[in-house]
This record gives C-alpha cells, sequence and structure tokens, in this order.
C-alpha cells in the first residue's frame, strides 16, 4: 500500500519478522544495498558507524546514471520504532515500525516537505519514481530478514 500527501511519499508492508530484527537491519548501513529496491545505493563508506543512532553520519557509494557519493545524517531515532537520515538536500528517507500480532507494519517514507527546494523533487519526478522502489525495498527488506 503507497500514499502520497503534503510531500511525503510511503509505502508500507507487514512483515512476518519481530520490530528488533528489522530495525537492526535498517541501523546497519552496510546492508542497505541489499534491501535497496531502486538499486542506486552500492556500497557504504569504510568511515561510516557499523551501527546507526541519533546523529550518525554514514556515506553511501550511490549510482544513478554516473557513480558518486553521499553522506547522511541520523535526524530520527527511536529504538525498534523509528530511523530516518537525510542529506545534504535535506529531504528525509524514513522507516518506521509498529508491532502487529503476527509481526511489524513497515512504513518507508520519502518526505521532500523541508527539502531545500521542494518542486525540484517534483519537477525530477521524484515521488513516483520513489513509491515503485520503496514498495521493492520493502519486498526486499522481508526477504532478507526471513532468510535470516
Amino acid at each position: 500500500m503507497s500514499t502520497t500527501t503534503n510531500r511525503i511519499v510511503s509505502a508500507t508492508r507487514d512483515i512476518a519478522a519481530p520490530a528488533e530484527v528489522i530495525f537492526d537491519l535498517l541501523a546497519d548501513p552496510s546492508k542497505h544495498a541489499l534491501i535497496d529496491g531502486e538499486e542506486t545505493v552500492k556500497g557504504v563508506r569504510d568511515s561510516s558507524p557499523e551501527r546507526l543512532s541519533l546523529g550518525a553520519k554514514f556515506g553511501m557509494e550511490m549510482k544513478i546514471v554516473v557513480p558518486y557519493i553521499i553522506g547522511n545524517e541520523v535526524v530520527e531515532f527511536e529504538e525498534n520504532r523509528l530511523i530516518a537520515w537525510r542529506h545534504f538536500g535535506h529531504h528525509v528517507w524514513r522507516y518506521e515500525l509498529e508491532p502487529i500480532d503476527d509481526g511489524t507494519r513497515v512504513t518507508e517514507s520519502f518526505d521532500w516537505s523541508k527539502a531545500r527546494f521542494p518542486p525540484f523533487y517534483e519537477w525530477v519526478g521524484y515521488p513516483a519514481k520513489h513509491e515503485e522502489g520503496m514498495a521493492k525495498t520493502l519486498e526486499k527488506l522481508a526477504a532478507a530478514v526471513d532468510s535470516d
């Protein structure tokens, strides 16, 4: 299921795994390339921490047409419930975890409401592109925690 409101696009999926297991994967930047549904994340920079926490800075090796490196900072963090980061553009990638009877409801969001220039994201079509990518990410996340 996906939604778009107030410059936030999100996708939600119920995953048959405990929130702690899912959160541990999300808090490990070296695992981000494994679950990236858009396949733009290629790896983590050596200087990145092994586990993310509030204020942690980490670098990712990316590729959208050409390779590049992006620095991120964790701006929201609640153990086993919420983790979000942003980079210089100030848009935010957020994961919210809600325990449910048979696992965890995971919502991934792309929030460009506080971006430096929100109309840019709309002009290049990121909200629609990210909506599809987030559904794939949640599918890969479910598969990754299922195989653990």
